[in-house]
């Protein structure tokens, strides 16, 4: 059986992952593709556990490194326990958030550097997706619409200067790998971003 495509959607908080994940889903499933969405950090009750961890507000004295390498153990768990049985098996497999997250909040937004992809090379067991739809958004609009959905998790909190710099990574992965990201405003006509995304994974799919 040939393997899955993977699928992973990125950007900052509030770009509207969800939305066009659940468009993209839909419109797979409709064409008879067998898929399965899962979520980072989380998509298992280890990994859930963790997302706990991290995310709480509580814990404001989080070490910066021991955030990216629980990050990464959220993230191993998850490809060993999900993502790479699922694409063994022929599923197509979205994953909202994924390896870009950790370079872009831990990376350049906590400053740890390239510190982050390494430990990430562990944790992924190779598995890179085939296609990444990035969501860009200014910070402030992003915090405009966080607050708007309600409380905020520990990340969502921190201030305007370390969104800049999570939003500055994100553009420069999109520079450095435009052969795999497939970068969009947020603020663009949902449909017309949805319908950009359909077509590049039918162009994923055929090449499998």
């Amino acid at each position: 059986m040939k393997r899955g495509l993977f699928i992973t959607f990125e950007g900052p908080d509030g770009s509207g992952k969800s939305t066009q994940i659940q468009k993209l889903n839909t419109f797979l499933q409709e064409q008879g593709h067998d898929t399965l969405l899962t979520r980072e950090p989380g998509g298992t009750a280890i990994s859930e556990k963790i997302r706990g961890l991290i995310l709480d507000p509580a814990h404001k004295e989080m070490d910066p490194m021991a955030e990216a390498l629980l990050y990464a153990s959220s993230r191993a768990q998850l490809v060993s326990q999900v993502i790479k049985p699922a694409l063994e098996a022929g599923k197509t497999v979205i994953c909202d958030r994924y390896v870009d997250s950790s370079v872009a909040y831990q990376g350049y937004g906590r400053g740890l550097g390239e510190s982050v992809e390494i430990i990430n090379r562990y944790a992924v067991q190779g598995i890179m997706p085939d296609l990444t739809v990035l969501l860009l958004l200014d910070p402030a609009s992003g915090r405009k619409r966080v607050q708007q959905a309600g409380e905020m998790d520990r990340l969502e909190q921190e201030a305007l200067e370390f969104h800049q710099r999570v939003y500055d990574g994100y553009v420069r992965l999109a520079e450095t790998y435009p052969e795999r990201i497939l970068s969009f405003s947020a603020k663009g006509e949902i449909e017309a971003i949805a319908e950009a995304i359909r077509s590049r994974t039918a162009e994923a799919l055929e090449k499998l």
